[in-house]
C-alpha cells in the first residue's frame, strides 16, 4: 500500500544512488564502459527506498532508528546493484563460452563481484552512501511522521 514514508524514501534514495554511481564512475579507469549504471542505480534506489526503508520508517522508534534503516538501505543498494552487474557480466561471458560448467559459471559471478566492488571502499563513495542513507532515513521518518 502506498504511503508517504515510502514515496520519499524512494525519491531520497533514487537520489542517494544517483549521486553514488556519479562518484563510482569517477573511480573507474576511462577504459571501462559505464552503460546502464545510472539507470540501474536509480531503479535499484527506488525499489529498496520503496521496499526496505519505506516500512521501516513506519517501525521505527525513532529518528535515529529510520537513519539506521537508512545506512542499510544504502548499504543494500550497493550490494544490489554490484551483485546485477556482476551477473550481467557473467552471462556475457558465458555466452562466449569461457565457462565450462554451470558451478564454474555461478562462481564467476562472485570473482566479477570482486572486481567491481573495490572502487566501493574509497572514503568519498561511502561518504555519500553513510551520509545519504542518514539524510534518506530522516526524510523518510518524518514524511512518516507528517503524513501517516
Amino acid at each position: 500500500m502506498p504511503t508517504a514514508a515510502k514515496l520519499f524514501a524512494a525519491i531520497a534514495f533514487a537520489l542517494v544512488s544517483a549521486v553514488t554511481a556519479h562518484f563510482y564512475v569517477l573511480s573507474l579507469p576511462e577504459s571501462r564502459p559505464v552503460g546502464a549504471l545510472y539507470l540501474v542505480s536509480v531503479a535499484v534506489g527506488i525499489i529498496c527506498g520503496w521496499l526496505i526503508m519505506g516500512p521501516a520508517a513506519k517501525r521505527a522508534r525513532g529518528r535515529v532508528d529510520a537513519m539506521g534503516s537508512g545506512v542499510r538501505t544504502a548499504l543494500t543498494i550497493a550490494v544490489v546493484v554490484v551483485l546485477i552487474f556482476a551477473c550481467a557480466d557473467m552471462l556475457d561471458r558465458a555466452l562466449k563460452g569461457r565457462y565450462k560448467t554451470p558451478l564454474d559459471a555461478l562462481l564467476g559471478v562472485f570473482e566479477q563481484a570482486l572486481v567491481l566492488a573495490p572502487p566501493l571502499a574509497r572514503p568519498d563513495i561511502i561518504g555519500v552512501m553513510l551520509l545519504g542513507g542518514l539524510l534518506s532515513g530522516a526524510v523518510a521518518h518524518w514524511a512518516g511522521r507528517r503524513w501517516p
